[in-house]
């Protein structure tokens, strides 16, 4: 015999699914769950539990249960793609806020990731990636101005990588790459729509030529409900 918690998970399961329930949507709260099925705080709080855990629903402290997006943009953890050609892949309409340009001389931070001097200059370039209407990556690159000589606002706005390769022929070769989880910053929370979110997922790319010259840092700063990281992995003896 199916527990009832399971039979009331499968049940809003399929609303969401079948868009009975679309995203965004407010649960009811427990109370109102519990007249609905005919069954205890309990058994709901059991259910609603399972629904988050599989990413069905986001819990939001004073608000409740709000269903979550299904259609997650598949993240490619082990390729090394643009924030443009990601969008173009899955036939999304991006758009690129540029929140700062500069060239700076970096902080002991930076210079550190990218093993600079303290001579050495930087690209500084902070944008927010739209889709969908929403905010939900903020992309913070550092670009040593020794391999990257000249580099414009309107370049950044478009795609950075492309024209590195297509303009002054950089071959853009591998990434080491950190995945990390934290709480949001105020930067992140101006700049990123995360009412709600108490998380961010942070990847930090260290970015090299064919050369294995180290010639960008950069940290993605990934809302998480909009992303499902996936890789391939092979098992070796």
């Amino acid at each position: 015999m199916t527990n009832k918690y399971l039979t009331i998970y499968n049940t809003i399961v399929e609303q969401i699914k079948s868009g009975e329930i679309p995203p965004q949507t407010l649960l009811p709260s427990e109370n109102e769950l519990s007249e609905q099925f005919n069954t205890s705080r309990e058994t709901i709080r059991k259910a609603l539990n399972v629904l988050s855990q599989n990413g069905y629903i986001q819990k939001v402290r004073g608000k409740g249960s709000i269903v979550i997006d299904l259609s997650k943009f598949d993240f490619p953890v082990s390729g090394l793609v643009s924030f443009k050609e990601l969008a173009q892949k899955m036939g999304r309409k991006p758009k690129t806020i540029v929140n700062e340009f500069s060239l700076i001389k970096p902080e002991t931070y930076i210079r550190q990731q990218l093993h600079l001097s303290s001579k050495d200059l930087v690209w500084k370039v902070v944008r927010t990636r739209e889709m969908g209407g929403e905010k939900i990556i903020l992309d913070k690159d550092f670009l040593g101005k020794k391999y990257v000589p000249h580099l414009t606002e309107e370049i950044c706005a478009d795609s950075i990588y492309q024209y590195l390769e297509n303009d002054l022929n950089m071959t853009i070769s591998f990434a080491r790459k950190e995945i990390v989880v934290e709480e949001p910053t105020n930067e992140d929370r101006t700049l990123l729509d995360l009412e709600g979110f108490h998380n961010i997922v942070v990847i930090k790319n260290y970015v090299y030529l064919d050369d294995a010259s180290l010639f960008q840092y950069t940290e993605s700063r990934h809302r998480p409900d909009k992303f499902r990281f996936v890789d391939f992995a092979r098992r070796s003896r």
